[in-house]
């Protein structure tokens, strides 16, 4: 495979000026076959698949997705981290490739580009944080990033917190449908809030069960702190609360951070993480049992529970504002009665972690999996797509966003600043972290039952001979974790699956051990590395089910719909 030659970037000036053109091999083009059986429903054609998207399915390959991966995933692009040589190279490689497949330029003054502000924070802990018992009861420091990750949560360059309160507020929920509310009336400004992870799962009437809400995000445990007043927020991690290892909280955090510039939102000082170890600690401190204030904040009737503990913490922060930039590439629609100007989106984030602590050595964080093969995916299926005779009724949006792993950040930029109004966007069909472990006879559809997508989906599922199910691990709210929330929160439905657990000629619970031990063992770590032994076949099936579910609701007479009791179905889209 050809590298980008240096001279393309060597002025740092390509955001700036544009980039048409670049010398990058294009992915492979080898096919395999299609077809089967479909069903019907009011407004979106549900028929079996056509001649013609067997043809488009069978464009689709291990090569076609793999060749991009691998390249973007390459230690020549260092990680993909915004702001950094290796994101450059990788948005040079995703234009020229859009330019190649025959997409439009989508983004800013006729380029591929659009271009995403973006603030780089790095945090230094000044001296140990210290937790000091209020009643004279002695302290504890805690050391970072082993018992405590800190980031700030202001662009400022100094940070200190003297003192402040700590203060328990269970799962730090406030949500009125559940009459609900861990705050009450306690007055948390300038305090410190101790905050559960996850929601409320006793009661299947609640909180959805065990499926977790965005209320157990640990974004939205920190918004509503900020609402609220406090100065920071501890978030309490374990393992099956989180959905994942204490290294991932610091690899992930323990790093620069990007937020977009400021716009007047509320902020706490410092956003926190703790060991569920230290975290008994430091309540203990204040005479209080960690185990027997998780039990009293699953009822209602929880009030938040003062701690007799203060926390004095003082950071320094590096602060540089960057350009990245969402890469759009656009297949017009074909409709002359007004289609045209609605479209179809589809994403994959571009980004990844950059150069971090090594591990084992290695210090560049590839993320291969997450996410050049969600990427590369997006280009087999835009390059399918550009073959349709005819084309679609309504345009088709490729988008591959930067700084998911920031926070959904590029995402969330664009749903601001779309180019496609939200009331002419049909669908999101997102793609992160596709299935390397080989062709599968289910489907998991992570957000199945919110909208009329489910019935198009389905039927295309069927075609393939496979069974569509919810998400494969509904504990760990895989729905606000990726771009096509960003989506969400501007009412429009959404698409994001993953073929498993069910793995064709493999043995019952195979698949989730496969998931499993890759997020035990490579997630958000230097050995998300691309490896020539995967098993593409898997991300084939769903790449093509994503396409074909696309092109449906692209020539659809109306908009899919939210289901009419969702928790986003009260969005109004601008048009």
């Amino acid at each position: 495979m050809r590298v980008l030659p240096v001279v393309v970037l060597s002025t740092l000036s390509w955001l700036s000026q544009g980039c048409r053109s670049t010398s990058i091999a294009p992915a492979g083009t080898e096919a395999t076959a299609a077809g089967g059986a479909g069903g019907s429903s009011a407004g979106l054609p549900l028929s079996p698949l056509s001649p013609e998207e067997a043809r488009l399915a069978a464009q689709i390959t291990p090569d076609a997705i793999g060749t991009p991966t691998r390249y973007l995933s390459s230690d020549a692009l260092e990680g993909r981290a915004p702001g950094s040589h290796g994101s450059q190279l990788a948005l040079a490689y995703l234009a020229e490739q859009f330019q190649r497949i025959g997409l439009r330029p989508g983004g800013d003054a006729g380029t591929y580009f659009q271009r995403v502000p973006l603030v780089g924070l790095i945090t230094e802990v000044q001296r140990p944080p210290v937790f000091a018992s209020s009643r004279g009861g002695g302290d504890v420091s805690l050391r970072v990033p082993d018992d405590l990750v800190v980031m700030t949560g202001v662009p400022e360059r100094e940070v200190n917190i003297a003192r402040a309160e700590l203060v328990f507020v269970g799962y730090g929920i406030v949500a009125p449908e559940y009459q609900w509310d861990d705050y009450k009336d306690v007055d948390v400004r300038g305090k410190i809030v101790v905050v559960m992870n996850n929601d409320p799962s006793r009661d299947p009437a609640l909180f959805a069960g065990t499926r977790r809400l965005w209320y157990g995000r640990w974004d939205y445990k920190y918004l509503q702190a900020a609402k609220k007043g406090a100065a920071g927020a501890i978030i309490i991690h374990t393992t099956p609360s989180a959905g994942y290892p204490w290294q991932v909280v610091v690899t992930s955090n323990a790093r620069e951070k990007f937020e977009l510039p400021a716009t007047g939102e509320p902020r706490v000082l410092a956003k926190m993480w703790a060991t569920e170890e230290s975290s008994r600690r430091v309540v203990a401190l204040g005479g209080e049992n960690l185990d027997a204030l998780r039990q009293a904040a699953e009822s209602r009737d929880f009030k938040p529970r003062p701690l007799a503990v203060t926390l004095d913490l003082a950071l320094s922060n590096k602060r540089r504002d960057i350009q990245s930039a969402n890469v759009l590439g656009v297949l017009p629609g074909t409709d002359t009665n007004g289609l045209a100007h609605e479209a179809v989106v589809f994403t994959a984030h571009h980004d990844h972690l950059g150069i971090g602590a090594p591990r084992n050595g290695d210090s560049i964080y590839n993320g291969a999996v997450d996410n050049a093969s969600g990427t590369g995916a997006l280009l087999a299926i835009a390059q399918a797509a550009a073959q349709s005779t005819p084309k679609p009724r309504r345009s088709l949006l490729f988008a591959a966003v930067t700084a998911e792993e920031q926070g959904l950040l590029g995402s969330q930029w664009y749903c601001e600043h779309p180019t496609f109004a939200p009331g002419r966007i049909a669908a999101d069909l997102n793609m992160d972290s596709v299935n390397v472990f080989g062709p599968t006879s289910d489907l998991g559809f992570v957000g199945l039952g919110k909208s009329s997508l489910d019935e198009v989906v389905t039927a295309v599922a069927r075609a393939q001979g496979r069974t569509v199910h919810g998400d494969t691990f509904p504990d760990r709210g895989s729905f606000y974790r990726s771009d096509q929330f960003s989506f969400a929160k501007v009412g429009v439905p959404s698409v994001f699956v993953k073929g498993g657990p069910d793995f064709v000629g493999r043995p019952a619970g195979w698949g989730k051990e496969q998931f499993e031990h890759f997020e035990k063992t490579r997630y958000h770590q230097p050995s998300d590395e691309y490896d020539p032994n995967w098993d593409l076949r898997g991300a084939v099936q769903d790449a093509q089910l994503l396409l074909i579910t696309g092109m449906r609701v692209a020539n659809a007479p109306e908009l899919p719909a939210w289901k009419k009791d969702d928790e986003f179905a009260k969005i109004a889209r601008p048009r």
